[in-house]
């Protein structure tokens, strides 16, 4: 009987093409299922929780497979898969799940982060968004608790798409300032493609006085992309945390 295991890990997403598999692309489940099958000995799909575009960052990321072996939630094992790992990534954990236990449908809520430097530094260009024009944080708050009174949210949705639709219930969405750093945070039980990175752009223009924040509302209910904000640059976006229901897991788990 095979067994399934969940893996935890991280990736800094600028060397690759995202997390999906692509023809002649450098991605991160190419790594990892190459990795997993050289070391089991046996051919091993990965599923993740969702698909990253490219150049974003997961700090932290969960995906599941199958394998012929029992014991691979072994330290161990976790230190020698990370071996044969681009440095990119890391793998923080294996733990066995239940049969049906599924990374990616199973998640009961994701959470991103997007982070904005307001001032030039060369140790961030990979993993910010350096935006030099100021931004009224208080406005973009402002802005966030309309988000509240929504859940269709095709207006920052990348189009033609193969969902079945654009409804999302979002749980927690602020910005804060952190000396040069503007971070926006947003919680939800699910995301569109390209979501997180619309409505950044469209709350920058709130931040800089372009539109307003029913401008905003005006924008979410006309359900239609071409009135949203442009799609901030992707090396801001983290995907920083996935929760699951404790249930899904065969045994003891860190999972939240």
């Amino acid at each position: 009987m095979r067994q399934r295991y969940f893996i935890e890990l991280a990736y800094k997403g600028t060397n690759f093409h995202g997390w999906q598999i692509q023809p002649n692309a450098k991605t991160v489940q190419e790594f990892i299922e190459n990795g997993l099958s050289t070391i089991c000995r046996e051919t091993i799909a990965v599923t993740g929780a969702g698909r990253t575009d490219t150049g974003v960052h997961a700090s932290y990321f969960v995906a599941h497979f199958d394998s012929e072996k029992s014991n691979l939630d072994h330290p161990n094992f976790t230190y020698k898969l990370n071996s044969f790992l681009n440095s990119d990534i890391v793998i923080f954990s294996v733990h066995k799940v239940q049969e049906d236990a599924h990374a990616r449908f199973d998640a009961s809520s994701r959470t991103y982060h997007y982070f904005i430097n307001v001032q030039k530094d060369p140790f961030t260009q990979e993993t910010s968004w350096y935006l030099r024009y100021p931004l009224n944080v208080d406005k973009m708050n402002e802005a966030c608790a309309v988000l509240f009174d929504y859940i269709d949210f095709t207006s920052f949705s990348k189009l033609h798409t193969d969902v079945k639709t654009n409804n999302c219930k979002i749980y927690y969405a602020k910005w804060k300032q952190d000396d040069n750093r503007v971070i926006f945070k947003i919680k939800a039980d699910r995301f569109l493609r390209n979501m997180v990175r619309a409505i950044v752009g469209t709350m920058v223009d709130i931040g800089q006085g372009k539109i307003s924040v029913q401008d905003l509302r005006d924008i979410i209910e006309a359900k239609d992309r071409s009135v949203a904000g442009v799609s901030v640059p992707a090396q801001g976006l983290f995907l920083s945390h996935i929760a699951y229901p404790e249930e899904i897991f065969a045994g003891t788990s860190i999972f939240e």
